[in-house]
């Protein structure tokens, strides 16, 4: 059977594209460079896009090559139908990744942390006078073709969707975290695992870097590549970098890792190099953001933090322990993928310090459900959307605290993306302190 291991292998093939979202677009762009010969399918026709019930999957399976976008799960009914059918199903980043020199690709993987990482290994890099881009999941996909990667060190970004796709392997890894996420994509927390550490074990030469500690202790059978362990960085430089919480530790020291093993710079060097430009370091957006604060009677402050990257437990849980010692109102909620909110119930239902969780969505109230704040102290305020979040958020908290955003749970029950949701919750936090104003 045909296996391509790069789009020059596809030039006047005919190839579906199936999921023609944000990267279907790119995935076409870059393949009308080699062929003119593109199914286009999504789940949702439109003009120029066949749907997958509707002719949509019987066009895909007279196509030679099918490019699977991240959106549609591996294991979906209608992906195994055309694999049964010869019809080699892949993905745009596994061609890519077939034909760039993978000695320049340092790719990032974990529940938590990955894109934080990323930004940091970019960022170190840059620091010590090397050319760096930051691609993937939270930046550009690397093979638009109006991204030059000729060049310099590619930080790439992987998501579990992506990874699964993924036969051959740069030649660093980073795996920040394990826990539970996208449990309605994957099917199960054991799928998630596995296809979250499948980068892990694609072959070519390849060193993995794992964050100590043991939610990966426990997965390293599921691990490829050689392994290395990296501790925790205790020195302060994730301070430094304006980074909270410990976890960031962690990050920090997986960055500075990638970084020594790419240049061949002792760890050392390369933490004076990032120490002396710290201040340059700009965080990522909705990552432990604090967007605001205001004065409140009794010489208290309220600061309104946007965590609204965290669409899983395992980042609120983080999230939390940074403000261990504060009263915190925290929004969460959103879509529901079906993940276990008990441990995250769990903590809140141990804080020492007066907490108020404000719930959004289905998610929310499956965490409500969880929450018995008539034994554990936690209050629960539901609400309808951000914007009463925000209020009750507020109102809970009138003597200073943290306004918490960090949702443990996807947008798309109300938003395209997290971005417009944390944009949506930035609002709303400045229409209150505005009312609030004298």
């Amino acid at each position: 059977m045909f296996r391509p291991t790069g789009f020059a292998d596809l030039t006047d093939k005919r190839v579906g594209i199936f999921g023609y979202g944000v990267e279907g677009h790119v995935t076409a762009r870059r393949l009308a460079t080699v062929t003119s010969n593109i199914v286009l399918v999504d789940d949702d026709a439109r003009d120029g896009v066949l749907a997958t019930n509707d002719g949509g999957l019987d066009a895909l399976a007279t196509c030679e090559i099918v490019l699977k976008s991240p959106g549609i799960p591996r294991r979906r009914a209608d992906v195994v139908r055309l694999e049964d059918h010869d019809v080699v199903v892949t993905s745009a980043l596994n061609l890519w990744l077939h034909e760039v020199d993978r000695t320049r690709v340092i790719a990032v993987t974990g529940t938590k942390g990955k894109s934080t990482t990323t930004s940091l290994i970019a960022f170190f890099l840059r620091c010590l006078g090397e050319e760096a881009q930051e691609l993937g999941n939270f930046g550009r996909p690397p093979y638009d073709p109006d991204v030059d990667v000729s060049t310099g060190w590619l930080a790439l970004e992987v998501s579990s969707f992506q990874s699964v796709d993924v036969t051959v392997a740069p030649a660093i890894v980073v795996v920040t975290s394990l826990g539970s996420d996208h449990l309605d994509w994957h099917g199960s927390l054991e799928h998630y695992h596995e296809d979250k550490l499948s980068i892990t074990r694609a072959s070519g030469e390849h060193v993995t870097l794992i964050a100590q500690g043991p939610e990966l202790e426990h997965a390293r059978e599921l691990m490829g590549g050689q392994l290395v362990v990296v501790p925790a960085d205790e020195t302060g430089l994730a301070q430094e970098l304006g980074l909270l919480g410990a976890h960031n530790n962690h990050n920090v020291a997986l960055a500075l890792a990638a970084c020594a093993r790419a240049t061949g710079r002792s760890l050392g060097d390369v933490r004076e190099a990032v120490a002396a430009r710290a201040n340059d370091f700009v965080a990522l957006r909705g990552r432990l953001t604090l967007i605001a604060s205001r004065e409140v009677s009794g010489g208290g402050v309220i600061r309104y933090v946007d965590d609204g990257l965290a669409t899983a437990p395992l980042p609120v849980l983080a999230a939390l322990e940074v403000f261990a010692n504060e009263p915190v109102a925290l929004i969460a909620g959103g879509f529901d993928r079906g993940v276990d909110y008990e441990p995250l119930a769990a903590a809140l239902r141990q804080r020492g310090t007066v907490t108020t969780v404000v719930v959004i969505g289905p998610a929310g109230e499956r965490l409500a459900t969880l929450l018995d704040d008539s034994h554990h102290g936690v209050r629960v305020v539901r609400a309808l959307d951000i914007g009463a979040a925000v209020i009750a958020a507020s109102q809970a908290v009138p003597y200073g605290g943290v306004v918490l955003f960090s949702p443990g749970a996807p947008s798309f029950d109300a938003y395209r993306n997290w971005s417009e949701r944390s944009d949506d919750f930035d609002r709303h936090v400045h229409a209150v302190i505005n009312m609030a104003q004298p």
